[in-house]
């Protein structure tokens, strides 16, 4: 499947970003389809090629959230922004598996072993009698 990604260029604290279109389990950093634009987070600068993305999108390609977000915030797609998981929140799909284990976990200790106390009533035995020796 074709995913529409960033790819980091730029030194390590003057990062820049390229649009490009490739495989979505490929590198961002090898071979690339076609590159689509670049994106400046310092600037907050965008330059795409609008057509370009608009015709790999009519092809069925898809866009990883953040590129969905810019392209909806500089009004080059219509739609709306999603929600991309932040850092350190596991995401949606990773919340409902560690939520099953959870729950697979309680329900296998949720038996407990059922222990009767005897009741006053039920011990109405008499004391033995003891042997003095």
């Amino acid at each position: 499947m074709l995913a529409i990604k960033l790819s980091k260029t730029g030194k390590t604290n003057k990062k820049n970003f390229r649009l490009i279109i490739s495989e979505k389990s490929r590198d961002p950093y090898g071979d690339v389809l076609e590159i689509l634009g670049s994106y400046n987070p310092h600037s907050k600068e965008l330059a795409v090629k609008a057509e370009r993305i608009k015709y790999w999108l009519s092809k069925g390609a898809k866009m990883t959230e953040t590129v969905n977000n810019l392209l909806v915030v500089k009004n080059i797609i219509e739609g709306k922004k999603t929600l991309s998981p932040k850092a350190g929140q596991p995401s949606e799909k990773r919340a409902a598996q560690i939520k099953a284990k959870g729950d697979k976990k309680a329900s296998q200790t949720a038996a407990p072993v059922a222990t009767e106390t005897p009741t006053p009533e039920a011990t109405t035995e008499t004391p033995a009698e003891t042997p003095q020796a």
